[in-house]
């Protein structure tokens, strides 16, 4: 019914910690790990957990197309690219799960967050609390059904956190979800792409699964080269005349700001 496929990048400090956390489940769940810099710390923590390792034939193209691979990895009904930092709580696989039952018409499955930060789980502050109101739409459930209710929670910045995303393949009709040039807004590119095509966005308004953030981490990396400010213009631009995009992008740069301090 449903695979995680952990996405390992070189030597990642949190692997084990995460590999853990998604064999640690209420609902048992296949565990694979897909990378495209295979090394033998890789090889070893697989071995530890008795995991299959899918090494990309097709390295070096950018991070969409790895998770795009990664994806592929997951021969279930459902798929969750688990990033290598982040942990995930007992209840995840259970809820998502529970949810697919419900509405398996869903194209993605996603819950609420919370932020590890300096091996703290953090609930509330800027950043999340923006998500969560710009969330609040998808929770009524004939908007989540349609091609308005699903960009109206991407028109004003990227409410859903990548990690926590179930992907329902039978509802996804390609192969290349975040196939895209961007270094960042990988993640919200794929949703605005898959927001106009049929499939219920299902949000599960739990908390179930935290989002690490560290001074290595991709995210920190990406903002402190101001990449992100740029890619969000032009997903901006998908949604809004530019005039209203150039503002928007001022007040976003904001909440970038706490994944900082």
């Amino acid at each position: 019914m449903h695979t995680y496929v952990v996405l390992a990048y070189k030597e990642s400090e949190y692997l084990d910690e995460c590999i853990k956390s998604v064999l640690n489940q209420k609902y048992k769940s296949k565990v694979v790990i897909a990378t495209s810099t295979p090394n033998e710390f890789i090889n070893e923590i697989a071995v530890k957990y008795n995991l299959e390792v899918f090494v990309n034939p097709n390295p070096g193209k950018g991070i969409g197309y790895d998770f795009d691979f990664a994806i592929s990895c997951g021969k279930t009904k459902l798929v969750t690219v688990a990033h290598q930092d982040d942990i995930y709580d007992y209840d995840y696989s259970y809820e998502i799960i529970k949810k697919y039952n419900k509405y398996p018409m869903s194209s993605i499955i996603f819950s609420d967050y919370y932020e590890v930060r300096n091996k703290e789980k953090v609930y509330k502050n800027l950043n999340l609390q923006i998500k969560r109101i710009l969330l609040k739409p998808i929770k009524i459930n004939s908007l989540s059904k349609t091609k308005f209710g699903k960009r109206l929670i991407l028109r004003f910045g990227n409410a859903i956190s990548c990690p926590a995303v179930t992907f329902v393949k039978k509802n996804i009709f390609t192969e290349d979800i975040f196939k895209c040039d961007f270094v960042c807004d990988v993640d919200w590119y794929a949703w605005e792409k898959l927001s106009r095509s049929k499939g219920k966005f299902t949000f599960v308004n739990k908390c179930l699964m935290g989002h690490r953030v560290h001074d290595e981490s991709t995210t920190t990396e990406i903002i402190n080269e101001h990449i992100r400010t740029k890619e969000d213009m032009i997903m901006f631009t998908k949604f809004w005349p530019e005039s209203i995009s150039k503002l928007l992008n001022k007040l976003y740069v904001k909440a970038e700001e706490s994944n900082k301090q």
